[in-house]
């Protein structure tokens, strides 16, 4: 539904969790497999051998899955635009995120994505919801964003998406506004922050420990941010990417076995969905939305 009345609904984000009440999606219409990142590139290099084909109307069909559990647990769907020329802006994390005082339209180095604002973009203004400010320092991207808890937000850059420059000048609005903003590069292979360390409750988060240097675990100590840890075999399949939709309910996927389990057995509720055409294609669930909106 993109026929939104935001005249009366304050859209910001101040952490990533609580109730998701509203989230930004695409349409999978045009969605094919292209050259996206490390994790896409190793999984077409293995097509034959492990014996994967693109479907697209299973393709369909899973994201459509995907929407019927967010709406099944009150969540607002919202949608970019398909078009033709942007098979992969069905991935809505990266190509904007929100703050406390508006979203971001980012600007995305992959080249068959470069184009992806102008789809966010005209989302935001025919929904008549504020755009805070542009990426215009190199890239970043919104897959690198992610609010550690109201006041203190990680940032990552990996070099062939993000790059140090574009995380700096992001860092240096959320230092204006009177934010802590902590950048710590990662290595191509996990793509962006979000398939490294995914906010699940109030200071409890998935990390992969394998990803992140040993000053960035003390960091994450320092803000008393208890750790599910997600082994480096899950990670790089992501099975850290993963959507809290609040009160420790989680989105995940089928095919993230361990992950689901331990989020089991840690008292989460979790739908896990099928979401290989798009996981095989570089994106998992989380890659999938961005919030507009939590409670």
């Amino acid at each position: 539904m993109n026929d939104l009345d935001s005249t009366n609904i304050e859209w910001s984000v101040n952490a990533q969790t609580g109730v998701l009440t509203d989230v930004l999606l695409g349409k999978p219409d045009h969605f094919r497999w292209v050259p996206l990142n490390s994790i896409s590139a190793v999984n077409q290099a293995n097509q034959q051998q492990l014996g994967y084909h693109f479907d697209k109307h299973k393709a369909i069909q899973q994201h459509q899955r995907m929407v019927e559990v967010y709406e099944a647990n009150g969540v607002r769907c919202h949608f970019v635009d398909a078009n033709e020329g942007l098979p992969s802006s069905v991935f809505t994390r990266d190509s904007s995120f929100m703050t406390p005082w508006g979203a971001v339209i980012t600007s995305v180095q992959t080249p068959p994505r470069r184009q992806d604002y102008s789809v966010a973009s005209e989302f935001y203004h025919n929904a008549g919801i504020p755009v805070w400010k542009w990426v215009t320092a190199d890239h970043f991207e919104g897959g690198d964003f992610v609010i550690v808890k109201s006041g203190v937000a990680l940032l990552g850059w990996s070099g062939d998406r993000s790059t140090q420059a574009g995380a700096e000048q992001v860092a240096g609005w959320m230092n204006d506004m009177g934010w802590q903003a902590f950048i710590v590069p990662i290595p191509p292979q996990f793509v962006h922050m979000d398939a490294v360390v995914v906010m699940l409750e109030e200071n409890l988060a998935l990390v992969c420990e394998d990803a992140l240097p040993a000053y960035a675990i003390e960091w994450l100590d320092q803000q008393a941010i208890e750790r599910i840890v997600v082994p480096y075999a899950d990670c790089v399949k992501l099975g850290g990417n993963v959507v809290s939709l609040g009160n420790r309910r989680v989105l995940s996927m089928a095919h993230n076995v361990n992950i689901n389990a331990r989020l089991k057995d840690e008292g989460f509720e979790v739908t896990a969905i099928e979401y290989d055409m798009f996981a095989i294609g570089g994106g998992g669930v989380h890659c999938s939305c961005h919030e507009l909106r939590r409670e």
